[in-house]
């Protein structure tokens, strides 16, 4: 009775708890109702700024974590690289530490204040025309030590053919070029139309910031700078039907060429900035020991341009990195319409929304390339790396929102011993700004450190006199660099002599400003960049045996590599053992538990029946 009692009774308490019963989103409404709405704001905010903070890669609490002392540099080399042991060793800022300026803490806004602030030195260069064999024009924008008042060491207005000022060529990246502000001293005349130099006011607004930083360092400490422009850019127009690209060497090529045979005295340094990197280190990697250039310098190179074209379409940052750089692409078509207009496909340049649009409609068709994909190919340098022949630094930043690490070439730095590969957490894209009033780049302190030691070692003396046994052994005896003729090699195998054109360019009060030879060449129409014109020979590339040389000298260090390689071989065979042991613990040890548990009472029960009570 008492329990039906009880029955009875739950149907009507359980009415009375639903009809007292509020919904959880009601609670949850009624108190968030209770909250100021300005605590919503500051949420609201919150939770912006760790956005922001997370897509802009902003790192400036792990700074103050480390105390802003900065994240040290990473150096990749061969251990056995006399480049490392006798000039890399004895640089201070390499072996250092790089702080990024603590309101930069971003590579984004690195890179962004790098583009639109023009905190750059204030200075003039003075423009020589250098005309190429194909109707092209170059802009070389020169910018001595005695234009620069806080020069440490002052040099002379003019240079001579036995001058041995070094000499630092830099090549721009894509789009840039020396920004422009060309003035002369004086008037020049010129007696051959090939070569020119020009008197000219400031004009132009485009700002390379990087360039003139590192033009300014270089000419502040003593040395003379030549900006090498691309073509079409640094305020002069497209003579040729030939177009600059991203693996374009022929007119660097030339260049170097050009100024070694004028000035023979006087070191070559070359420093590239981004895809001027990449040309540059095709570059060297195409003439090997040919080159004359004593030491160079490639910054931010992009290294693999397929890798990189699928980097900067892979995140919604990234595709503003890409369409700025078309937006430049698209500017510079713009300036020479006439001739884009008549070679390439003028409709699909105005409609392009990417660099990889542009390169279809442009670079592509001007370079004679079937694919896109087949010009990235041809023209990335990290197939080069390998045949650098020359004392190459390579700068990098992890945080490069354009020119992405997973194209970094590690392993074929490390097997080269002529390449120091430098890598640093931050720095954005050529911007490596540092100091609280950013006011200078780091890697252009980096850069004429490196230059200046390699300048006082020995390994340039070895270089020359590399070059001048394999000149004796390719060239007769009679035979110099300023008299001609030389030789050119065609892909198909023709060789053709190219005679030399003496000239001299005289100042007004017939004092020489540069004096020396200018040879001529002969560019063929061959597919892309990679134009064969002016190459010496390949013969060089390797070292020639000497007839008294020993079969062993081959054999022995053959042999110590393979031994070297069966020890790797054992180490790793231990390794994959240590590991399959590891990761497979978890299963095989409790079988292997419980069967030898079994099997020790199977012993003691054996040993308890036959033991005598």
């Amino acid at each position: 009775m008492q329990t039906l009692h009880q029955y009875l009774f739950i149907p009507m308490a359980c009415s009375s708890s639903v009809e007292s019963y509020q919904s959880p989103y009601q609670i949850l409404l009624t108190a968030a109702s209770l909250i100021p709405i300005s605590h919503y704001f500051y949420g609201f905010l919150f939770i912006c700024l760790v956005f922001l903070y997370n897509f802009l890669e902003i790192h400036i609490i792990q700074d103050l974590f480390t105390g802003f002392r900065g994240q040290p540099v990473c150096l990749t080399f061969n251990s056995c690289s006399d480049v490392y042991q006798e000039v890399v060793s004895k640089c201070r800022i390499l072996h250092g530490r790089y702080l990024t300026t603590p309101w930069l803490s971003s590579p984004h806004i690195q890179t962004a204040f790098l583009s639109l602030f023009d905190w750059r030195p204030a200075f003039h260069y003075r423009r020589q025309l250098f005309h190429l064999s194909d109707g092209g024009t170059i802009a070389l924008d020169w910018l001595m030590s005695s234009n620069v008042p806080e020069a440490s060491l002052q040099s002379k207005d003019t240079i001579t053919k036995d001058d041995k000022t070094p000499i630092v060529v830099v090549i721009p990246g894509l789009t840039s070029d020396s920004a422009h502000a060309v003035s002369f001293l004086c008037t020049f005349k010129f007696c051959n139309p090939r070569f020119a130099i020009i008197s000219s006011g400031q004009s132009g607004q485009n700002v390379s910031q990087y360039v003139k930083h590192c033009a300014f360092k270089m000419a502040k400490c003593g040395w003379n700078v030549v900006v090498s422009n691309h073509r079409g850019l640094g305020g002069i127009s497209i003579t040729s039907d030939c177009f600059y690209n991203a693996g374009w060497t022929e007119d660097i090529r030339k260049v170097i060429d050009h100024l070694h045979h004028r000035f023979p005295e006087a070191p070559l340094f070359v420093v590239g900035t981004s895809i001027g990197a990449n040309v540059l280190v095709k570059y060297l990697g195409e003439d090997g020991i040919n080159s004359p250039i004593a030491g160079a310098a490639a910054i931010c190179s992009p290294w693999d341009l397929l890798i990189c074209d699928r980097f900067i379409n892979r995140r919604a940052v990234q595709k503003f990195y890409n369409k700025a750089l078309t937006f430049g692409l698209k500017g510079y078509a713009q300036l020479h319409q006439l001739v884009l207009s008549r070679l390439a496909d003028w409709e699909g340049i105005l409609k392009s929304r990417s660099v990889r649009d542009f390169d279809n409609y442009a670079t592509r068709v001007l370079g004679k390339f079937e694919t896109v994909d087949a010009y990235y190919r041809h023209s990335s340098s990290s197939t080069f790396v390998g045949n650098v022949m020359v004392p190459l630094l390579c700068i990098s930043a992890l945080d490069d929102p354009v020119c992405t690490r997973e194209a970094i070439p590690w392993d074929e730095c490390r097997a080269n011993k002529n390449i120091v590969l430098a890598t640093t957490r931050h720095g954005g894209h050529l911007a490596y700004y540092q100091g609280i009033t950013a006011k200078s780049l780091w890697w252009v302190g980096a850069v004429h450190e490196f230059f200046s030691v390699l300048h006082s070692s020995s390994l340039i003396r070895r270089k020359k006199e590399a070059q001048m046994q394999s000149h004796h052994l390719i060239s007769p005896p009679e035979s110099s660099i300023d008299q001609g003729p030389y030789l050119n090699i065609t892909e198909d195998g023709m060789v053709a002599a190219v005679a030399d054109e003496q000239t001299n360019i005289e100042e007004e009060n017939t004092e020489p400003m540069i004096q020396s030879d200018k040879n001529k060449g002969v560019i063929s129409e061959t597919q892309g960049s990679d134009r064969v014109m002016g190459e010496r020979t390949h013969l060089t590339d390797k070292s020639p045996q000497h007839p008294g040389q020993d079969v062993n000298d081959i054999i022995i260090p053959k042999r110590r590599y393979m031994d070297q390689l069966s020890r790797h071989s054992r180490k790793s065979i231990w390794l994959l053992a240590y590991i399959a042991i590891v990761t497979t613990w978890p299963l095989v040890g409790p079988a292997l538990t419980l069967f030898f548990k079994k099997r020790f009472r199977n012993v003691l029960a054996g040993i308890s029946r036959t033991a005598p009570r």
